[in-house]
C-alpha cells in the first residue's frame, strides 16, 4: 500500500472518529428508554444543559414537562433532560402512592427516577416533585446538585416534593428542603382546593425585574398556595415577583376572592451551601399542566432559566414561548379514572 492510500485511509477513519464524537457531543446525556433528551437548537442557551424533573401525581407534570423541554430547546437553544419517576415495569406512573397503606407498610413501593447521575452535568435543574420516597442513592444525588452552587427551579408541588427530609445538613443542622433552599413550604390550601384559580399581579416594585420581562397576564386554574403562617411573610432573602390573587371559580374572568388576601405565588432567593457558594433560586407555587397553557405563566418561567444560569442580559420579551406541537393536558386531581391517568412507557411521552 502507498504512503498516500494510507494517509487516504487514515484521513477518512479521522473524519469518521470525528463525526462520531461530534454526534456523542450533540447532548451531554446518551439517548436511552429511561428518559427523553431535546438536544439545543440555536439560541442564547446554546451549550447549556437543562434538567427537567417530572415526579408528582396530581399536576400532571409528566406531560408538561417535555413540553416546557420542547420550547427550551427549539426557541431557546438549551440541551435539555427529562427524567421520570417510574414503577417496577419502567412506566411513568403518577398513580404510585406516595404513602404506605395502614397495616400493609411492608408493601409500599420507594419511587425510583432513573438518570438522577446526569444531574452532575446540569447547569439547571427544574423539580416537579411532590412526596417522593427515593432510596438513599437517588436521594445524595440530588443532594450534591443541591449543594453545588448550580441553581434551581421548583414549581407547584416541589416545595413538598420529598416525604422525608434530605440526607443533607450544614454545620450539624438539618436542611430543609422547602423553607430552607426554596423559602418556603406547602402549608394548605389558600381558598377552595380544586374549585378556586389563580390571577397572578406583579409586585409593582418588582416591575423591572429581569425575570418579568414581558411577562403579562398571568392566570391558572389551580388555587393559591399558603407557604408561611398568617401574620408572617416570606423568608429574608426572598424577592416576591407575582402576588397571587384567588379568584371565585376557574375562569379567568371569575371576580377576585374579596375574603382572602393575595400571597406570593413567585419568588427568587439565593441559596448558599455547605462550600459557601451562592445558588440562585426560583420558585412558583403555580405550574399545573393546565395553568403553563397560560401564556404568562411560560414566560416567567422561561425567564426564569435565563436568570438563574447568570445570563439575564438574553432574557428577551419577543423570543417565542409558544408550544411546540400539541399540548393538551389532563386535568389536575387525583381522580386517575375519570381523568384518564395511567402508567404509561417514557416514549409516550415524546
Amino acid at each position: 500500500m502507498t504512503l498516500h492510500r494510507q494517509l487516504l485511509r487514515a484521513s477518512v477513519a479521522l473524519a469518521a472518529l470525528l463525526l462520531v464524537l461530534h454526534r456523542g457531543a450533540g447532548h451531554p446525556v446518551p439517548e436511552r428508554a429511561d428518559w427523553l433528551i431535546y438536544p439545543g437548537g440555536d439560541g442564547p442557551g446554546k451549550g447549556k444543559h437543562i434538567i427537567l424533573i417530572a415526579a408528582d401525581q396530581e399536576y400532571r407534570s409528566e406531560q408538561s414537562m417535555p413540553m416546557l423541554a420542547k420550547i427550551l430547546s427549539k426557541h431557546h437553544g438549551f440541551d435539555c433532560t427529562v427524567l421520570f419517576c417510574v414503577n417496577a415495569r419502567g412506566e411513568v406512573d403518577p398513580t404510585m402512592p406516595v404513602y404506605p397503606e395502614r397495616g400493609r407498610e411492608a408493601e409500599f413501593k420507594e419511587h425510583h427516577i432513573p438518570g438522577l447521575e446526569h444531574l452532575a452535568s446540569a447547569d439547571l435543574v427544574i423539580f416537579f416533585t411532590r412526596l417522593l420516597t427515593l432510596p438513599k442513592t437517588e436521594l445524595e444525588q440530588i443532594v450534591n446538585y443541591v449543594d453545588s452552587g448550580k441553581p434551581i427551579i421548583a414549581l407547584r408541588t416541589a416545595n413538598h416534593g420529598f416525604r422525608s427530609p434530605l440526607p443533607y445538613k450544614i454545620d450539624g443542622k438539618q436542611v430543609r428542603w422547602g423553607e430552607d433552599v426554596l423559602g418556603g413550604a406547602f402549608m394548605n390550601h389558600h381558598g377552595r382546593w380544586m374549585a378556586d384559580s389563580t390571577r397572578g399581579k406583579i409586585v409593582e416594585e418588582q416591575k423591572n425585574h429581569p425575570v418579568l420581562t414581558g411577562v403579562t397576564d398571568i392566570w391558572g386554574n389551580s388555587d393559591v398556595y399558603r407557604t408561611y403562617k398568617t401574620g408572617t411573610s416570606l423568608p429574608e432573602g426572598c424577592t416576591a415577583l407575582v402576588w397571587g390573587q384567588p379568584l371565585m371559580g376557574r375562569q379567568p374572568d371569575d371576580p377576585p376572592n374579596e375574603k382572602l388576601e393575595p400571597l406570593p405565588v413567585a419568588w427568587v432567593k439565593s441559596w448558599q451551601t455547605s462550600t459557601g457558594k451562592i445558588a440562585r433560586v426560583f420558585h412558583s407555587t403555580m405550574g399545573s399542566g393546565t395553568d403553563l397553557k397560560n401564556v404568562g405563566l411560560r414566560r416567567l418561567i422561561i425567564n426564569a432559566a435565563y436568570w438563574c444560569i447568570g445570563n439575564e442580559s438574553a432574557i428577551s420579551a419577543t423570543r417565542s414561548v409558544d408550544i411546540v406541537g400539541d399540548y393538551q393536558p389532563l386535568g389536575s386531581g387525583f381522580n386517575y379514572e375519570k381523568l384518564g391517568v395511567k402508567p404509561h412507557p417514557v416514549s409516550h411521552y415524546r
